[in-house]
Formats: structure tokens, C-alpha cells, sequence
């Protein structure tokens, strides 16, 4: 093997190592130009390998201040940096925060370059600016919860009263209630009014990074940590809401325990306790009772939590509420579509208050969002307007069908007329669901019935969910 291949041989190998490495790195020459960008460069900053390779890195990023590049300030001043937060946009006006180490490269006392090593803290970081609210930011009030239902009417009374006091909150509810509107409204109701509402879902990030969100970090703590204030501190004076608190491991419940005891929280890496005023608000979306049974709360942690314990109704629980809640919905998304829809039809409503709503209020209103994109110029929501996966429930699908007859067949929308195409489909699964009903979905006297192959109307049913009820 000749130096030539020599030197092939031991370029792939140093190419394959700089792309497993799990660190971003970026080299620039002495003109400021990148000559090495590794494969997680490319994921961490989003860009081709060709978009940054041989070009200067102030034509491809963008910087608050040239002054702000680490690269730079390592190549100009010949700066060493570790542990630097950084900032910046790639060339299409992406924002990336990185944690970076930073150092010249220097030959016979020259500086002939400059070597960055980069961990990327994008998501974390945008994750940390959207659970802090300020003040004015937590829209929800009292007045902000629809309904009139005695179930509802009874919790709205128990918070309106917990406002006044600093105790601890614990509100229960399944996926969809509306946890995170009781608990700003019980921050906006409170003297704390005007003081940081910080909330955060314990199940969105690993154990790892929510211990040192929660309670901050001390710089050099662990790589890539940086002096930081968890969301105790920045919640000071405030209300701090912990989302699905079930979710955190045992370990981290005990400190969250302290916390709340005490008062104080101690940084990730340091020695020192800082006190904080803060009230905390918890939400589970199971039963605590069965949450402690399986390990998955501890029992300490929920005697401190429940001071005040509030339980949010499921929709199913408040169907009186349902009539109330849609014509609201259909108003809000008036506003936001420029639209000018009426209402509902008294069928589809109908129908709405014989389902269970497994998603709570969130799916009710998905689903008017999600019928309000299918108008066209009609000003009522029709049993056709509402989501196909709505629809194909088969617990609507026969009560719609039955409240047509033949002749008749699908005006319960009105008396919208409607594309050919649209029509003949909603003809056909009438009409097959019809026939499947009559022989009691057996599917070989169906099939000879309507005059096609078993395997024909199998496939049909497939293409348009029909099973039986």
C-alpha cells in the first residue's frame, strides 16, 4: 500500500469517527472558513454538509453580533470558552442554542484555525420559554369555563374558594377536562395574580432534564450544564403547575416533597439551599388512590399535594353541558375562520349526548374545529360535515342510517345539495350498511343479496369502516 493509499485509508477511518461521535463539531480555517462539519453538525444546526463546507460561517449563520461566534472569538482573540450557551440562526432563519466548547488552534505560535464542539439545547430551550408565562400571559379565568351543570358549578365554588389561600393543589381529572384552566384560574383569582404563572408537564421530558429544570444548575454540574434557575425560582411569588405530577419518578417526588416542605430547593451541582415562595398546583389524570397502589405516587407526596383537592367532572359526567360547550365552540371558531355558522343540527347533538367522550371537552372541541373546516356554505353543522373518524364510529354510524328511509336517503344535513361523488359514496354505505343490518351482518347472504363476490363486499366494508355495532 502506497502513502497515497495510506492516507485514504486513515482520511475514511478519521471521517467515520467525527460522524458517530454524538457531539457536533465545526472547524474553521484561518480566513474564517469551515473545513470540518460532522454528521451531527448537520442534524444539530439542520443544514446540508455542502451548505456550510468551504464557505465563510458569517455567509451562513447569523449571529445577534459577530462578536456572539465562539468560533470566531476563539480564531480572532485566540479565546478559549466551555460550557457557552449560544444563540444563533442558520441560513434559513432557524434559531439554534447550543452548549459549546471552544478552542484555537495554534501552530508555532500561530492561530491557524478554530475547533468548536457543540451539544444542541434547541428544544430545551424553547421548551423552558414556553412553560413561563408572565404576567398577562394565563388568559383563563372563571369566567373562562363553560358550563352550568351542578357538577361543574360545584368545583368552580371549591376553587373560587382555594384562591384565597397558599395551600398546595392537587386537581384530578382524565386527558381533556380542562386541568390547566382551573389552575390559572385559580392563579388569576389569587393574590398572586401578578406574579409568574409557570407550568410544566412532567411527562414531556426524561428524568434526566426535569431535575434540573425544576430546581436549576450550577455551572459544570454535569457536561454542558450552565448556571441556570429552575422553574422554583422563576416562579417566585407565583404559582408553579406541575402536569401529569404521576409521571416523576419516586426519586425526584421525594425532592419535589422537600421542596414544598421546606421552601428551598438546592441546584443541580451545588451545595447551597436558595428558599422560594411558591405555590404549587398539581394534576393527575388518573386516581391518585390507584396511582399510590401501583408506585407510581407517593403516598407522602400526595397527603402534601392534597391539601385542597379538586376533581374535574368528565364530559360524560355533565352531558347537559355538551349544547352549551358546542355553541360556544362554533362562536370561537367563527372568530378565527371568519366564518358565520349557526349552530348545529338537534340531530347530531342528539347524538352527541349518547357519547362517552373518552378525550373530554379537548375532543369535543376537536371535533367542531375539525367540522368547521368541512363547510362550505352551509350555516349549520350536519352529521356530514363532522370527521370521518367521528362518523365511522359504530355507535353513530346505524343511528344515522335508520333515521333515513330509502326515498329520503341522507338529507339530515338540510337541504344542502351536494357533489355527485359525495353523494354516491354516502349512497353506497347506506345502502350496504342497510342490506349487512337486514341479514345481520352475515356476510355470505349479504353478499348474494346485492349480487357481488363475499370478497368484494368484505373490501368495501374495509374502505368504509362498516362493522357491526
Amino acid at each position: 500500500m502506497n502513502h497515497t493509499e495510506d492516507y485514504k485509508h486513515l482520511f475514511s477511518i478519521y471521517q467515520r469517527i467525527l460522524d458517530e461521535i454524538d457531539v457536533g463539531i465545526h472547524v474553521i480555517n484561518k480566513e474564517g472558513k469551515t473545513i470540518i462539519y460532522n454528521k451531527k453538525m448537520v442534524e444539530i444546526e439542520g443544514m446540508n454538509v455542502e451548505d456550510v463546507l468551504d464557505k465563510n460561517i458569517l455567509d451562513v449563520f447569523t449571529f445577534h453580533q459577530n462578536e456572539d461566534s465562539t468560533l470566531l472569538q476563539a480564531l480572532k482573540k485566540g479565546k478559549t470558552t466551555k460550557n457557552s450557551k449560544q444563540t444563533y440562526f442558520n441560513n434559513k432563519g432557524q434559531e439554534i442554542t447550543t452548549i459549546n466548547d471552544t478552542f484555537p488552534i495554534i501552530n508555532e505560535d500561530r492561530t491557524i484555525g478554530a475547533i468548536e464542539i457543540a451539544r444542541d439545547v434547541t428544544k430545551l430551550e424553547k421548551l423552558i420559554r414556553q412553560n413561563i408565562h408572565k404576567k398577562g400571559d394565563t388568559k383563563y379565568t372563571f369566567d373562562s369555563i363553560i358550563g352550568s351543570s351542578e357538577e361543574i358549578k360545584a368545583v368552580i365554588e371549591t376553587s373560587k374558594r382555594a384562591t384565597r389561600t397558599v395551600s398546595s393543589i392537587l386537581i384530578i381529572g382524565e386527558t381533556g377536562t380542562g386541568k390547566e384552566l382551573f389552575a390559572q384560574s385559580i392563579h388569576n383569582g389569587s393574590p398572586r395574580s401578578s406574579a409568574p404563572f409557570i407550568s410544566q408537564n412532567c411527562a414531556a421530558l426524561p428524568d434526566t432534564l426535569i431535575e434540573g429544570i425544576l430546581f436549576g444548575t450550577k455551572k459544570g454540574a454535569f457536561t454542558g450544564a450552565i448556571e441556570r434557575p429552575g422553574l422554583f425560582e422563576l416562579a417566585e411569588g407565583g404559582t408553579l403547575l406541575l402536569d401529569e405530577i404521576n409521571s416523576l419518578n419516586p426519586a425526584l417526588q421525594a425532592k419535589l416533597l422537600r421542596a414544598i416542605q421546606e421552601k428551598k430547593i438546592r441546584r443541580v451541582g451545588d451545595t447551597k439551599d436558595i428558599e422560594v415562595d411558591v405555590r404549587i398546583i398539581a394534576t393527575i389524570n388518573e386516581d391518585p388512590i390507584d396511582a399510590i397502589a401501583a408506585g407510581r405516587l407517593r403516598k407522602d407526596l400526595y397527603y402534601r399535594l392534597s391539601v385542597v383537592s379538586l376533581f374535574i367532572p368528565p364530559l360524560r359526567n355533565r352531558k347537559e353541558d355538551i349544547e352549551e360547550l358546542v355553541h360556544f365552540f362554533i362562536e370561537k371558531y367563527n372568530h378565527i375562520f371568519g366564518m358565520s355558522v349557526k349552530g348545529i343540527e338537534q340531530d347530531v347533538l342528539n347524538q352527541f349526548k349518547k357519547y362517552d367522550w373518552p378525550g373530554n371537552v379537548r375532543e369535543l372541541e376537536h371535533i367542531i374545529e375539525g367540522s368547521m373546516n368541512l363547510i362550505d356554505y352551509e350555516d349549520m353543522i350536519s352529521y356530514t360535515h363532522l370527521p370521518i373518524s367521528f362518523r365511522n364510529k359504530p355507535q353513530f354510524k346505524d343511528d344515522f342510517s335508520s333515521e333515513s328511509n330509502g326515498s329520503d336517503f341522507m338529507i339530515t344535513s338540510g337541504k344542502s345539495i351536494k357533489p355527485l361523488e359525495q353523494y354516491m359514496e354516502e349512497a353506497e354505505v347506506y345502502y350496504l350498511r342497510k342490506v349487512l343490518k337486514h341479514h345481520d351482518y352475515n356476510i355470505t347472504k349479504a353478499a348474494a343479496a346485492l349480487g357481488m363476490s363475499r370478497q368484494n363486499l368484505q373490501y368495501r366494508m374495509r374502505k368504509y369502516t362498516i362493522q357491526k355495532s
